[in-house]
């Protein structure tokens, strides 16, 4: 199965945030989307993701830090990205290789969507479990 199969299954809607934006803002975001990151865009171009760690990471400098610093200090610039036709077997190696949670697929530099870790889990134990119902299928018949 391949990425654009899991977008298509999940939806494409993407949350997102600007560089200007300050990190109290993202809280409330992330919270009230119930999502671990936000795509950065500038002017409708992805310049970076930030995500839950990144929040954490600048809490640990100090939670006062949440009302004074904005997502171009605290997100991360060209995020790793696939495309559309990576598989997920693929995207979970390197996600597990980087430690990254969360992928967004890129088709000729459009953002088309993003995944995560828990969507990838999920395609790959639905694909099984319908292999699982063919094979009975076939050995009951």
């Amino acid at each position: 199965m391949h990425l654009r199969e899991v977008l298509e299954h999940k939806g494409r809607n993407v949350f997102s945030c600007t560089p200007d934006e300050r990190l109290e803002e993202v809280v409330h975001r992330l919270v009230n989307h119930n999502v671990g990151s936000l795509v950065v865009l500038e002017q409708e171009r992805m310049v970076g993701i930030i995500t839950e760690r990144d929040i954490l990471r600048a809490c640990h400098d100090g939670c006062d830090r949440l009302q004074r610093e904005t997502v171009g200090e605290r997100m991360t610039p060209r995020p790793v990205t696939l495309s559309p036709e990576h598989d997920i077997s693929e995207a979970m190696d390197l996600m597990t290789e980087r430690r990254i949670r969360h992928l967004p697929v890129l088709e000729q530099q459009r953002l088309l969507g993003i995944v995560s870790i828990g969507d990838l889990v999920k395609a790959q134990q639905d694909e099984l479990a319908r292999e699982n119902h063919y094979l009975k299928s076939y050995i009951q018949s």
